[in-house]
């Protein structure tokens, strides 16, 4: 063990880590051989001094060689991923994976679950009667093949290293590392080995990152993570002050995001769908394809239906729905002037939707049905949102952030929405 201490004394100096010691640490670490406290200290180094670009590299390929790479060259599709940094009400992955699926492409999104105020694609689709996460290798190349799409767990032999270190991170403070976080991302996703990757970085109070800055430097590092490893890499930032959509919470999102698939649903979920629809389709060889025509004539929607079987789901099962409800009205009348992601998220996460620690269960019909966005005029005693939650004692913890968290006034603030920029390709 003592070998780990001038590699931290180097990165605490402000040294560049030579390839043989980034390969040491991530082995020894992920083997036992390094302590906690030593990684943590290495940890905070790293945070506090920054990584170049090749240790960054370096890095990454550390933590994909703690485990084995995905072979996908059996699939006859062409491959595509897409990975979201997490954000409230953000349900895209749930009907963007079937829609390109119809297009032409394959998708193997391997998915995680919510901490805090982002929830979890995975405990969204668990809300469905009988889905289930796990699907083994065999199983998850013959749905590669046959529907297109899979959204599923990842295994324990993908980047083991990353699993470990980020359960350190998460209780040392040490996850606010461009460098960390972009090598975390990456590393599972080239070991996923799709021939192509589309990143939807979230930038906004309900991101984590907050300024277009900090999410332009994140959104390069893992663009040119992708670029060095082989792996054609696109990034979009989109805006999250406001939550996307107006259902926030498990079964919720799964119903707004059924209702996307069958042509409807809200303009931003369908808009932004669509949009990394087109950039994963450009990615997959697949220019022509027309994403829109999919969910116009059904396909995109039997393919849901589809996926969802394959992993013993039943699309047509009754959602669940949490047994009591609060709604927030309005004090006064004027213009919503802003609905704020964050405290949605947490409010959300109040009700029993989101968990405080790993392993924690979730209520599936948990959440909040927001019936306002920013501009909408409103008059006193309106409904601004719908609380839903099996515990009603939940209720006023989570009212207590909401009611500052949808503001009525006189305009509607500067918020950043959209698509605001796009780096690499």
């Amino acid at each position: 063990m003592s070998e780990i201490v001038p590699i931290i004394t180097a990165k605490r100096d402000g040294g560049e880590l030579t390839d043989a010691q980034v390969d040491w640490v991530v082995r020894a670490y992920t083997a036992g051989q390094v302590s906690e406290p030593q990684m943590a200290a290495l940890l905070m180094a790293i945070v506090l001094r920054g990584m170049t670009r090749a240790e960054t590299a370096r890095w990454t390929t550390a933590m994909i060689d703690s485990g084995t790479r995905m072979d996908l060259s059996a699939i006859t599709r062409p491959t595509v991923d897409k990975h979201s940094t997490g954000g409230v009400g953000d349900k895209i992955t749930l009907p963007l994976a079937p829609l390109v699926a119809a297009c032409g492409a394959a998708v193997p999104q391997l998915s995680g679950r919510g901490l805090g105020h982002t929830g979890g694609t995975l405990d969204k689709l668990e809300a469905i009667p009988g889905w289930r996460a796990d699907v083994p290798l065999p199983a998850m190349l013959r749905q590669l093949e046959d529907v297109g799409a899979v959204v599923c767990a990842a295994g324990p032999d993908l980047a083991p290293a990353d699993r470990k270190m980020y359960a350190l991170r998460d209780v040392t403070g040490t996850v606010e590392s461009i460098p960390l976080i972009a090598s975390s991302i990456m590393s599972k996703k080239i070991a996923e080995g799709a021939g192509g990757l589309v990143l939807d970085v979230k930038v906004g109070g309900g991101a984590f990152m907050k300024t277009l800055p900090d999410a332009r430097a994140l959104a390069r590092a893992m663009v040119d993570l992708g670029a060095d490893a082989g792996l054609p890499t696109v990034a979009l930032l989109t805006g999250m002050d406001t939550p996307l959509g107006m259902m926030v919470g498990n079964a919720l999102e799964v119903e707004e995001s059924v209702a996307v698939l069958a042509g409807g649903g809200p303009a931003d979920v369908r808009d932004l769908t669509l949009v990394l629809a087109r950039e994963m389709l450009d990615a997959a060889g697949l220019p022509d394809a027309d994403p829109a025509a999919r969910l116009a004539d059904g396909s995109a929607m039997d393919h849901w239906r589809r996926m969802i079987r394959a992993q013993g789901g039943d699309p047509h099962a009754a959602l669940p729905r949490a047994v009591e409800t609060e709604t927030l009205r309005a004090h006064e009348g004027g213009v919503v002037e802003r609905v704020d992601a964050l405290a949605v998220g947490l409010a959300v996460w109040r009700l029993g939707a989101g968990r405080s620690a790993p392993g924690q269960s979730v209520q599936a019909g948990a959440g909040i049905e927001l019936h306002v966005r920013p501009g909408d005029p409103v008059r006193a005693g309106d409904a601004l949102a719908t609380l839903h939650s099996d515990t009603p004692e939940r209720f006023e913890p989570a009212l207590a952030g909401l009611r500052d968290g949808i503001v009525v006034g006189s305009a509607v603030a500067d918020t950043l929405v959209g698509v605001l920029d796009r780096i690499g390709g």
